[in-house]
């Protein structure tokens, strides 16, 4: 929520789940270890699909996706 709030709701204790949704396919790319640029095409895909909003590009994400990346996520 703090890195990645593209509806705004992070204020909101309420709305704090409205991103759950989308873990596991973030989930699957960071253990697949995919690189900066496709998990920002991910995050792009879920602004411009399934959250309705407009997207300058997938450059609007790469901050994000590279913060995601160097999780590790492997148990």
């Amino acid at each position: 929520m703090r890195d990645w709030d593209p509806i705004g709701v992070g204020e909101i204790p309420e709305a704090w789940d409205e991103y759950d949704g989308y873990i596991g396919g973030i989930y699957r790319l960071l253990y697949s270890r995919a690189s900066v640029e496709e998990v920002a095409l991910h995050l792009h895909e879920i602004v411009i699909g399934p959250i309705g909003l407009s997207s300058e590009g997938v450059k609007d994400h790469l901050e994000v996706a590279r913060k995601l990346c160097i999780l590790d996520v492997r148990l």
